[in-house]
C-alpha cells in the first residue's frame, strides 16, 4: 500500500479538527520538520542508541537527579504543582498510564516522578524536535523515544484538499510525500523492541494510552489504545494509572495536579490472548476514570501569559 493510500484510508477513521489559519500553519511547520535533515538525523540516532540497550550498551543519559531538578525548577517557576499519592509508584520497572491534555505533560511528569527507576516517554518526534532549543534540552535530558506519526491536523488538510480546497492541494501532496505514517511493520517492531528492552533493563515507561491529546478536563478519549496493556503483559510489569488535572488550559501560577492510582498487576504472558488484553484494558480504563474529576471547574483567576504558555511547546 502506498503512503498516500494509507493516509486516505486512515483519514476515514479520524475525528478531525476544524481547519483554522492556526491549524494550517501548524501543518506547514510540521511538514518542514518532517523534511528537516537535523530532525531526521536526531530521530535516527536516538532510535539506534535506544535499540542498542538490548545488546547491553547503556544509553548515555543525564543524571536522573539532575534531570528531575532541571525539569522541576522550570515547571515550578511557572506553575504551582500538587502531587497526590506518589508512594503508589513502585521502585521497580512499571508502566505509568497517563491521560494527555497538553504538550507540557511529559515535562511535568519528569519533574515530579521518583528518579528510580529511570523513566522514558514515547513522544511525537516532530513536536519534540521541531525547534533547536527543544533538541538542545532533550539531548541533555534524554529519556525520550521519538515516535513518527501523522497528525490529525494533517488528515484534515488531506480531506479538505480532496473535497475541493484547491489552496490546500500542494500542502496535502507534501504531507503524503514527506510525513511518515508510523504504521509500517518495521517501525512498529523497532518501537516494540525498544520499549520491551527498556523494561527488561530495569527502567520504566510513561505512556499515554489515549493516543492523542484530550479536548477537555475530566474526560478520557475512549477506547484506549491496546499497546499499553500489551507491553505490560509481555514484560510482566505493573501498570500505574495516573491522572493529570489542570494542564489543558495553562496560565502563570495555575495549580497543576498529578494524581497517582494503585498499581494494576497482571500475569506475564509472551503472547497475550485477546481476552487477557481486553480484561486488562477494561481494568486500566476504569482505574484512570476513577482518578479524574467528575465536575472540574476552571479557577476564576487572572490568566496571565495564557496564550504564550499554551503554545510554547507546539
Amino acid at each position: 500500500m502506498t503512503n498516500s493510500h494509507q493516509l486516505e484510508n486512515s483519514t476515514q477513521a479520524k475525528t478531525l479538527p476544524p481547519l483554522s489559519a492556526a491549524t494550517i500553519k501548524r501543518v506547514q511547520e510540521g511538514v518542514v520538520a518532517a523534511s528537516d535533515r537535523a530532525v531526521r538525523l536526531i530521530i535516527e540516532e536516538t532510535l539506534n542508541r535506544l535499540e542498542a540497550i538490548n545488546q547491553g550498551h547503556p544509553e548515555p543519559r543525564a543524571n536522573p537527579w539532575l534531570r528531575r531538578f532541571v525539569m522541576r525548577s522550570l515547571i515550578h517557576l511557572l506553575f504551582r504543582v500538587r502531587v497526590e499519592h506518589l508512594k503508589n509508584i513502585p521502585q521497580e520497572p512499571a508502566i505509568l498510564a497517563v491521560n494527555h491534555l497538553h504538550h507540557i505533560d511529559p515535562l511535568l511528569l519528569l519533574g515530579e516522578l521518583p528518579t528510580q527507576p529511570y523513566y522514558y516517554i514515547l513522544g511525537d518526534a516532530r513536536t519534540l524536535y521541531n525547534k533547536w532549543w527543544k533538541r538542545l534540552i532533550l539531548r541533555f535530558t534524554g529519556g525520550v523515544i521519538p515516535l513518527e506519526r501523522i497528525w490529525k491536523e494533517e488528515f484534515a488538510v488531506i480531506k479538505a484538499a480532496k473535497a475541493g480546497r484547491e489552496d490546500l492541494v500542494d500542502l496535502a501532496n507534501a504531507i503524503a510525500q514527506t510525513v511518515p505514517t508510523g504504521g509500517d511493520i518495521q517501525t512498529l517492531r523497532q518501537i516494540d523492541r525498544i520499549v520491551l528492552g527498556i523494561l527488561a533493563h530495569g527502567d520504566g515507561m510513561i505512556l499515554f494510552p489515549e493516543g492523542r491529546l484530550g479536548t477537555a478536563e475530566g474526560n478520557l478519549h475512549l477506547p484506549l489504545k491496546r499497546g499499553t496493556v500489551i507491553y505490560a503483559l509481555r514484560a510482566g510489569v505493573p501498570i500505574v494509572p495516573v491522572a493529570l488535572i489542570g494542564t489543558h488550559d495553562l496560565y502563570l501560577r495555575k495549580e497543576l495536579t498529578i494524581r497517582v492510582g494503585e498499581p494494576l498487576h497482571f500475569s506475564q504472558t509472551a503472547r497475550p490472548k485477546r481476552k487477557e488484553v481486553e480484561g486488562a484494558l477494561e481494568a486500566l480504563q476504569n482505574a484512570m476514570l476513577a482518578l479524574l474529576p467528575t465536575n472540574y471547574q476552571e479557577p476564576k483567576e487572572p490568566k496571565m501569559l495564557n496564550h504564550f504558555l499554551n503554545h510554547m511547546l507546539w
